[in-house]
């Protein structure tokens, strides 16, 4: 079992079990689920580009990416239905408790003036989205290699029913939050 599991089973769930006055640890709020997501729009001139992002976002994640593909045409971006342009991992279980702790303890701390995350970054729903803006700040990345700096969007999904609820949760997993 992982070491943010662990916290979360001893330390988390009674803390939010007294601050929000759960009678359950059911119904304590949990993250069910972290989406990384590298878009490329540029991959379709170059389709090698995608092929190089989703063995990266392997190496990060420890599970392979899935080709993301293009909903709809959109003639401005010379975008057609079906394109590829880009890739995901969705990570839950072990994989996403191993993923979170080496992300609040070590790479965010990698990060190039970084002071801590914006607490507003809410979708109203207790989810929180952050952008990095190179895949350089992730150990398993080797920079020799590395021949195009791509950002991604990394997701946490909660069980959370507010903000509120969201925002101490991941308070007390230990993501660094400003304020």
């Amino acid at each position: 079992m992982s070491r943010l599991r662990e916290r979360y089973r001893s330390q988390v769930i009674p803390a939010l079990m007294k601050r929000f006055g759960y009678k359950n640890p059911m119904a304590v709020p949990k993250v069910a689920k972290v989406v990384v997501n590298i878009g490329l729009g540029e991959a379709s001139q170059n389709i090698k580009l995608l092929d190089v992002a989703a063995v990266e976002l392997g190496q990060i994640s420890g599970q392979r990416a899935v080709i993301t593909r293009a909903k709809k045409s959109i003639a401005n971006f010379k975008i057609r239905k079906g394109m590829p342009i880009g890739c995901c991992v969705t990570l839950r279980g072990e994989r996403m408790y191993e993923f979170l702790d080496r992300l609040c303890n070590v790479v965010l701390p990698r990060v190039r003036d970084f002071k801590g995350l914006s607490p507003n970054a809410f979708d109203g729903r207790g989810n929180y989205t952050l952008g990095l803006r190179d895949q350089l700040v992730f150990p398993e990345i080797d920079y020799t290699r590395v021949d195009k700096i791509k950002g991604m969007n990394i997701t946490l999904t909660t069980t959370a029913r507010n903000d509120e609820e969201g925002r101490e949760l991941l308070k007390l997993i230990g993501v660094p939050l400003r304020g």
